[in-house]
């Protein structure tokens, strides 16, 4: 995963579709592994406004400033993985079905595959994990990865839409979130923007 925090836009990128970039791939580096030291100071001056999707960048900003590192670990363990299982299960195939490894992973897969999309070697984690998720809808919109036009839309409509929504918003209510709230928070006013914005480009 790639922290994308202050990630330079790829030149032929419009400023709403470089955002939204920065924005999948934020929480691809947020869902992988608990934020470093460094990502909570450069969280911690994001800037905000009067808008859902500011109001939620100024409060994980707040959130990033009153954490350190080693409680976000600690945060993060809880959250995501635990002693057994973590409290919240990041997969798709879980939201969809109740199991792990289940059809929604074996679709998503056939779907990455047309589009020439590999799993980075070593990566234990199965590509319905939200993190990669997000990493993959980052690499759609940025150019990383060779695709047609509208696969994000594709990708977003049968593999995000149908889940992460509730996943975010269940991180938001999480027992152990603390800073984690703020990243819920964000993610669910984003999937808001992405879901309305494919329905009106419909």
């Amino acid at each position: 995963m790639r922290d994308a925090v202050n990630r330079p836009a790829t030149a032929d990128l419009d400023d709403v579709e470089a955002g939204r970039a920065q924005e999948y791939a934020l929480f691809a580096v947020l869902l992988a592994d608990p934020p470093t030291g460094d990502l909570l100071a450069r969280l911690a001056v994001l800037p905000g406004d009067a808008s859902p999707l500011g109001f939620a960048h100024a409060a994980l900003a707040r959130a990033a400033a009153t954490t350190d590192a080693a409680r976000a670990k600690r945060e993060f363990f809880k959250l995501f993985v635990g002693v057994g299982r973590g409290e919240l299960l990041p997969y798709g195939s879980y939201y969809l079905t109740g199991m792990l490894h289940d059809r929604p992973l074996a679709r998503l897969r056939s779907d990455l595959a047309r589009l020439g999309i590999a799993k980075t070697e070593g990566c234990a984690e199965p590509e319905d994990h939200a993190a990669l998720l997000c990493d993959i809808m980052a690499g759609l919109i940025d150019g990383r990865f060779a695709a047609p036009p509208g696969a994000d839309r594709q990708i977003f409509a049968t593999h995000l839409a149908p889940w992460m929504g509730r996943f975010f918003a269940e991180l938001q209510t999480a027992r152990s979130a603390d800073f984690y709230r703020s990243v819920g928070a964000l993610g669910s006013a984003f999937m808001a923007i992405e879901s309305e914005a494919f329905t009106l480009a419909a």
